[in-house]
């Protein structure tokens, strides 16, 4: 039996979320290309270079400390110039309305989102729904 690619690609994000060092959420993310190329990956945690301490992992500290898998993912792409105009984006849970919107800046076309349950409040949910919904970007 031959897996399909939205099953791989969405391994490739679970992989990415194992790299989270959150003690409670862990979230991974991959964009693909066109052409099924993988283009950047993201998971939640730390910016680079900032030191790694438990206790910025806890709540409510995590909330000031750690970027999101799909910011981790943009700044990614950035920072090694790839674009992301195009791409989907395999992510395990459901983004908030900040990623979203830095979703939407960078183009991604599509977003294919994994089994993982979220805790953000409903209007953050509908706040990002509206956005995709308005912007053209494909959510399944």
């Amino acid at each position: 039996m031959t897996m399909k690619w939205a099953d791989y690609f969405m391994g490739f994000a679970r992989h990415a979320a194992s790299k989270s060092k959150d003690p409670s959420t862990q979230v991974g993310a991959v964009a693909v290309g066109p052409d099924g190329e993988i283009r950047a990956t993201g998971f939640n945690g730390l910016p680079r270079g900032v030191e790694d301490k438990p206790e910025r992992m806890e709540r409510p500290a995590k909330y000031l400390w750690t970027s999101h898998a799909e910011e981790n993912l943009v700044a990614h792409a950035a920072r090694v110039g790839v674009s992301l105009k195009g791409c989907t984006i395999y992510v395990t849970h459901y983004p908030c309305s900040r990623c979203a919107r830095s979703l939407i800046q960078a183009g991604i076309a599509k977003i294919c989102v994994g089994p993982g349950t979220t805790s953000m409040p409903a209007e953050e949910f509908e706040t990002a729904r509206i956005m995709f919904a308005e912007s053209g970007v494909d959510v399944s």
